[in-house]
């Protein structure tokens, strides 16, 4: 099991959540988050003072997925964020030890489904 998470731009959540749904990959959690990278930032003025904005706005996505799903979730991901421009974000995967769904109580690979 692996919990992917992903930093994308804003504008491209709808194109994410196509591509994932279009792999096959329905669950996932979405939270705003705010962050800088490559992109450093940019300066912008009020009234006449100027102030450098270092912290963009980027939406977060986690995934939880069994193994056989981590290549299609990436790739899905990469297809919906991607412009080409610096900015589009970051995946990173990560081992998975436990996953418990409270319902049921089902562990492991029964309770991501």
């Amino acid at each position: 099991m692996k919990l992917i998470i992903a930093y994308i731009q804003p504008h491209k959540l709808q194109d994410v959540k196509k591509a994932l749904y279009k792999a096959g990959v329905h669950k996932m959690s979405v939270t705003n988050a705010l962050g800088c990278g490559e992109q450093h930032g940019y300066e912008e003025s009020y009234r006449g003072i100027k102030f450098e904005v270092n912290l963009l706005k980027k939406v977060r996505l986690e995934i939880g997925v069994n193994e056989d799903f981590v290549k299609k979730t990436i790739d899905a991901i990469i297809e919906g964020a991607k412009t080409g421009k610096i900015g589009d974000g970051k995946i990173f995967v990560v081992d998975l030890p436990e996953c418990i769904r409270i319902r049921t109580g089902d562990k492991g690979n029964a309770a991501i489904g």
